[in-house]
Formats: C-alpha cells, sequence, structure tokens
C-alpha cells in the first residue's frame, strides 16, 4: 500500500506527462505482480466498488479522532473532500505496516462490504493505526469507492511497454476487458500483460476484444484533406460505441470496456459466423430512418430487469461501420475500404434487423458534402465521420496508419445563470469547479424564477476557475453540506450536443455532454435565456415535452 500510496501522491502532484510516465515506470519496475496488477486496474480506469458507507466513514473518524461533529463538518467544508478530511484529523499511527495492495484490497477492504457496522468499526481503527497520513487518503479513496486519478490509460499503455520491451500496441491489446471488474487481477494475469508475444497468442484471445481506433475532431476545412474520392464518409451517429466479439459464444464489449451483453440480449442473439469482431455504435432503433434520442438508449443502458414489453418499446440496433476479424483472422492491417466491402458482404449474410450497416454519405464535392451534412439534427446524428479509405485500424486516437476524422455539427447553446457551486477533486479539492446552471422560466404574470438544467465543470482556465471560486465565495447565500448556492451574478455560454425530454429532471429536459464555452461578463442575469428556448430547441430536434 505504501508504494502505490507514494505512486499516487506523484502522479496527483504534477501534471507533466512525462514526469508521471517515469513514476509509473518506478513503480512497476520494482512492485510485486500481484500489487502491479491491482494497480493497473485502478490506473487504467477501473473503479472500486463501495466498501463502506460515507455515513459511517464520518461516523468512525469522528469517533476514532475525538471530535466533535461540528468541528469535522467545519473541517470537511474548509478542506472539500472528505478522504482528505479524514486523513487529517485522524491522530498519528501507533504502528506501520508492511501490506502490500493486492492483500488490502482482497483480504482487508473486500470483507468489508456487507459486514456488520460493528466489524467495520473495530476494522477501521486498527487500518487507520497502520497508516500514514497519505496512506489513509488512499485507503479512504478505495473503501469509499471515490478512487479517481489524472493518469490516462494511454500512459499506463506506455509505461508498461517501456519496462517489458514490448510494443505498445500489443499492450494495449491485452489491457482491453482488464478493467471490466468481473475477473479480479492476479499476479499471474499481470506476468502475461508483459510478457513477450507468444505465437498462439491470437488463438487464446477468447472473447477479449481489440482496442477501439478513435477519431481526431476536424477542425480544418475538409477540403484541406485533399481529393474526396480519398475519403469514406458516413453519418456519425450518437450512441453507445460497442464491439461484438463472436468466439463460440457472443461477447458485447463498450468502448469503456464494460462486458454489456446481459444488457442488449437481441444482440447478443445475433448468428455471426464464428470468428468474427464487429465494430459499431449501439441504438435504440424503431421504425423508419431516424435513431431514437440517446435519452432511449439511457434507459436500456441502465435498465437490469429487460421485460419483453420493454425490449419491444426500446429495441436495440448496432449500426455496424467496421470489420476487425473474420474466420477467426485479424483484419485490421487491411485497408478501410476493403474492410468495408467484407462488412457489407456480412451483414447481407446474416441478414437480421439488430444488424444495420452503417450507409455511406456520396457526395461530388466537399461543398456537396456540407451541404447535406446540414440535415445532421433531421436525421438525428451528430455531423459525419470521414474515415481515410486506405487507413487501417489502429488503437486508440492515432494518425500512424491512417486517419479518421468527426467533422461535428456545432452544438446547441445558450446563456445561462449559475446558481450552485461545489469543489472539485484532487488537485483542485480548494476549488469550486463543479457548476450547477439555470435558465428563467414564467409567465410574464407571476414573476419569473430561475430552474436548474445542466452541470457542468469544463471549459474554463485556471485563471477563469480562481475568478469564479473568488466570486462563489463572495455570493453564498446557503450552504448544503459541499454545494454552495449563490447570488445569481454570473452568466455563462453553455455548449451541449444533445437534448431530449426528461421528466426526472426539475426542468423537463435533459441535455447532452453540456460544458462551458465561455463566461458571459457582457450579458446581465436579467438577460439569460428562458426554458421556452430550450424546449423550442427540444421541438426541432424532434423531441416531446413529456413536463408538458
Amino acid at each position: 500500500m505504501r508504494e502505490f500510496a507514494r505512486l499516487f501522491a506523484e502522479l496527483d502532484e504534477t501534471t507533466a506527462t512525462n514526469r508521471k510516465l517515469e513514476a509509473l515506470k518506478t513503480y512497476f519496475s520494482s512492485a510485486a505482480p500481484e500489487n502491479a496488477a491491482w494497480a493497473v486496474y485502478f490506473l487504467a480506469g477501473g473503479k472500486p466498488r463501495q466498501a463502506v458507507p460515507v455515513k459511517l466513514l464520518r461516523q468512525y473518524a469522528t469517533e476514532y479522532a475525538g471530535l466533535d461533529e461540528w468541528l469535522f463538518d467545519e473541517s470537511y467544508h474548509a478542506v472539500g473532500d472528505l478522504a482528505e478530511t479524514i486523513a487529517h484529523i485522524l491522530p498519528e499511527p501507533k504502528h506501520r505496516s508492511d501490506i502490500g495492495l493486492a492483500e488490502w484490497i482482497e483480504q482487508r477492504i473486500a470483507p468489508l462490504r456487507g459486514a456488520a457496522p460493528e466489524a467495520i468499526r473495530a476494522a477501521l481503527f486498527g487500518y487507520w493505526d497502520e497508516l500514514e497520513t497519505g496512506e489513509r487518503f488512499l485507503l479512504i479513496k478505495l473503501i469509499g469507492g471515490g478512487f479517481r486519478v489524472g493518469v490516462s490509460k494511454l500512459l499506463v499503455t506506455r509505461a508498461l511497454s517501456a519496462i517489458a520491451a514490448v510494443d505498445a500496441k500489443l499492450i494495449a491489446q491485452r489491457l482491453m476487458g482488464w478493467t471490466d471488474g468481473s475477473v479480479s487481477p492476479t499476479a499471474k494475469g499481470f506476468l502475461q500483460l508483459i510478457a513477450q508475444e507468444s505465437p498462439d497468442e491470437h488463438a487464446q484471445r477468447g472473447g477479449q476484444p481489440y482496442p477501439f481506433f478513435l477519431a481526431h475532431q476536424l477542425q480544418a476545412d475538409p477540403a484541406s484533406l485533399g481529393d474526396l474520392d480519398d475519403w469514406q464518409v458516413e453519418w456519425k451517429y450518437d450512441g453507445m460505441r460497442a464491439q461484438i466479439v463472436s468466439r463460440e459464444s457472443n461477447w458485447i464489449w463498450s468502448r469503456g470496456e464494460d462486458l454489456i451483453t446481459e444488457r442488449f440480449p437481441e444482440l447478443a442473439a445475433l448468428r455471426l459466423p464464428d470468428g468474427t469482431v464487429v465494430d459499431g455504435e449501439i441504438l435504440v432503433w424503431r421504425e423508419g430512418d431516424v435513431p431514437a434520442p440517446f435519452a432511449d438508449l439511457q434507459k436500456r443502458i441502465g435498465r437490469k430487469a429487460l421485460s419483453a414489453k420493454f425490449l419491444a418499446e426500446y429495441p436495440a440496433v448496432l449500426v455496424a461501420y467496421d470489420l476487425l476479424e473474420r474466420d477467426g483472422v485479424d483484419l485490421r492491417k487491411l485497408p478501410q475500404c476493403e474492410r468495408r466491402t467484407l462488412l457489407e458482404q456480412l451483414v447481407a449474410e446474416v441478414d437480421a434487423p439488430q444488424l444495420r450497416i452503417s450507409p455511406l454519405v456520396r457526395a461530388q464535392h466537399w461543398e456537396d458534402l456540407a451541404t447535406i451534412r446540414k440535415e445532421s439534427r433531421a436525421r438525428g446524428v451528430e455531423g459525419m465521420m470521414i474515415k481515410a479509405a486506405s487507413a487501417q485500424y489502429g488503437v486508440g486516437r492515432t494518425k500512424d496508419v491512417g486517419t479518421w476524422w468527426k467533422w461535428k455539427i456545432d452544438p446547441y447553446s445558450v446563456d445561462a445563470v449559475l446558481i450552485y457551486a461545489q469543489a472539485g477533486h484532487g488537485r483542485r479539492a480548494s476549488l469550486y469547479t463543479d457548476y450547477t446552471f439555470a435558465v428563467w422560466d414564467g409567465d410574464g404574470n407571476g414573476g419569473r424564477v430561475l430552474v436548474p438544467f445542466a452541470k457542468a465543470y469544463s471549459g474554463l482556465t485556471d485563471a477563469e476557475i480562481a475568478q469564479v471560486d473568488n466570486a462563489v465565495r463572495r455570493t453564498t447565500i446557503e450552504r448544503f453540506g459541499p454545494v454552495r448556492s449563490v447570488k445569481p451574478t454570473m452568466v455563462f455560454e453553455i455548449g451541449f450536443e444533445g437534448i431530449a425530454a426528461s421528466p426526472r429532471h426539475k426542468s423537463g429536459i435533459a441535455v447532452r455532454f453540456p460544458r462551458i464555452l465561455r463566461r458571459r461578463d457582457d450579458k446581465p442575469v436579467e438577460e439569460a435565456d428562458t426554458l421556452d428556448l430550450l424546449k423550442g430547441l427540444l421541438a426541432q430536434a424532434g423531441g416531446v415535452d413529456e413536463a408538458a
């Protein structure tokens, strides 16, 4: 635990990529395989399951430290992070622990899940007496399920590639599914992760998917890409990126490396030839040529009980746009145009309504394509994908084997008022960086009120965050735990990719991928946009105001 806590602190203290890479290499070069296996899991994006409710963590930490509850609350409000607060208020440990990360996770933290409160209390008191402040902070993050660290999976891949002298692309392929959580990381698994490539490795892949090839955002004029005939153009769908892997059985993997087979039984039932891997987008698709809004897919994603009626109401399809494996042969090094031909043959052969092929968008000139792109919102898509006809299927967001571009339409935007703020995490735990925004609602007779409609935390520079943080502290009206209600004084332009009706939200509307575009110091609060404007955007997008 001590070594991983030191690594965690080093990664959290710097934004320099090279320093993070060196810290990772140092750790993986010396860590025991069983500990390194769990470190890979967490650093690559695996989430710890909450073992102890936050309420009990607060209660037992207050008891252990001998503090009054009001003093703990004041400390928490000042610090802004529960784990950091607890780590600092606890008295100095009387003992030192040399237990490794794997033993902590498997034999100490895991048994706390579902244990009696008395057993949890006794265990925590013993654990806290063995750890220093930094180690306690990490322990509480792991126990509470709130572990997050500022390192990318790509950086972890690079570090493992460097210490093992194995191609980073092979490491990336082996890492697929590592963070699914259905199988615990092991020393044997870690040693296989960094082992030299074996001749029969592909045959032993089982249901493991391939690393996803990701697109770059196209900012320039697409005409700068050259001859349109050298590119394959498709619509960019707003769904869940996934691979269906058919090797003796069917596995469905999301881009987030979650195994989601059971959530989409109609896709799992597809009769694909053995040794087939299809890449595409999962969507809810009813009758007609337009996919259902992403909000409908969210209902599928969050639903565990799938009745026949529910499946009929929200039918899922895979819109396929690439073929990565056929008859057990890896096709990723074939040109895009050849993989497309093979994909067309496969979809025709399977001939199932739940497997659709992503249609090609044809145009003579880039100008014509730009005109067609204006149909995106009416078609229920986000824009276009532009793929080099000669491109291989790469690993991650790369250009070394050809390029995919996403040519998205401009986002929706509204001017909204900041009404709530909450402290961030990590190095921003002492700053108010997570914001709730509202628009005006009222009939003109009974007055107007601000109705919250979106939360956002990205889009501002560090200097702008500091200015907003200062304003939040000066204009606070009330406190609700870590959240502050502020006097409406600041207007921001908020951008978002999609909009849908949502009876779960007070505004009756949910927006997709909200982010801050800019602060509007030039606009008074009274001139911020209205809920009627959002409803108008919803109507344009073909949504239904379920709250009306």
